[in-house]
């Protein structure tokens, strides 16, 4: 039976977990306080279209409990990993893969892909500081995943499903092997979407086009991505953010299959949602903004690619994290974005 641990079973990591729970896998979860002592006591609660269904997984916030597996699946922000590296250990054996359900460039994105720029086999500061997951998982361990649906946890031990059941999965040199064949079917099995796409990195630009917009957007005015894409101004500043997030992505190879307008339209017509980054600020907790922004910006840094709109949202977001406390201002980061001026 192939063993699959989430690691981090909020929302994202608790709707896979009790997916795969259903299909021929063996899941176990790494979780912690109210919400494992939840899971041990009466399940795993999953609410999704109208029914519920609790499935028993093996949960402790002690990975050595839990042993080797075949998948780790991480649904951590992804701000939240590298200063943990050293937890996955009891996880990992030789063959063991890693899947980072993450949002934003994973740390593995310039391992295998071939831009020709001088960011290939090597990571990004902004995502994984001083390369501790690069070093430690090692990049060969990653397969990629797109995540796309919305859920949320309203009470310890209880997955509310909002919408969305789709997961791309993708090796970063975009062959197809039997690891990556394996885990889509173990999760097509639980009922979810799992297609596996050679071009993966076209898809991870595609959704950080509309996180790295919307979401500073709203996470700044509190207001919602109908009303972001609805109010001419605003729209203009998110269509300048997309432009420069796109000359940045075009220049590491990826592809935009959709015009600006059009990803705009797609964020504008979910009404009423704010998306995580705003999400975080109302409910007071760690603002998830490197792997978001940052990131585009140190690479664009790297790459000499002015991005002067994102450059004054980032910037005004960040300082929005510090002054509430949900931020954490980083020297090593600060000059990734920010690198000084070269001696004359």
């Amino acid at each position: 039976m192939t063993k699959v641990c989430i690691f981090g079973a909020g929302a994202i990591g608790g709707y896979m977990a009790a997916a795969l729970a259903k299909a021929d896998a063996e899941v176990s979860i790494v979780a912690r306080g109210p919400h494992l002592a939840a899971i041990k006591d009466r399940g795993l609660t999953l609410r999704k279209d109208g029914s519920e269904e609790t499935v028993r997984v093996a949960a402790s916030d002690d990975p050595a409990e839990l042993g080797p597996q075949d998948y780790v699946i991480v649904a951590l922000k992804a701000h939240s990993v590298p200063p943990i590296v050293d937890r996955f250990a009891p996880l990992l054996g030789p063959d063991t893969a890693i899947v980072p359900a993450v949002n934003g460039i994973p740390w593995w994105y310039f391992h295998g892909a071939n831009t020709g720029t001088a960011m290939d086999e090597t990571w990004l500061e902004t995502v994984d500081p001083g390369g501790a997951q690069w070093k430690r998982f090692g990049p060969e361990r990653a397969i990629g995943c797109v995540v796309y649906p919305a859920c949320d946890v309203p009470e310890p031990g209880v997955i509310q499903h909002k919408s969305g059941d789709r997961f791309t999965l993708g090796e970063p040199n975009g062959e197809t092997t039997e690891r990556l064949e394996r885990l889509s079917k173990l999760m097509i099995a639980g009922g979810l979407k799992a297609p596996r796409k050679p071009r993966l990195r076209d898809e991870i630009w595609i959704k950080l086009w509309g996180n790295c917009s919307f979401n500073p957007v709203s996470a700044l005015t509190g207001a919602s991505l109908d009303l972001i894409g609805g109010n001419e101004a605003c729209r203009d500043v998110i269509r300048r953010m997309m432009n420069e997030c796109k000359q940045v992505g075009e220049a590491v190879g990826a592809r935009f299959a959709v015009d600006v307008e059009r990803r705009i339209d797609g964020g504008a017509e979910i009404i009423g949602h704010k998306p995580s980054t705003r999400q975080d600020v109302e409910k007071n907790r760690p603002m998830e903004l490197d792997a978001l922004t940052s990131c585009v910006l140190e690479l664009a840094r790297r790459l000499d690619i002015p991005t002067p709109t994102m450059d004054a949202v980032a910037a005004l977001v960040r300082m929005q994290g510090v002054v509430l406390g949900l931020y954490e201002r980083r020297e090593s980061i600060e000059q990734a974005i920010f690198p000084p001026p070269s001696a004359a």
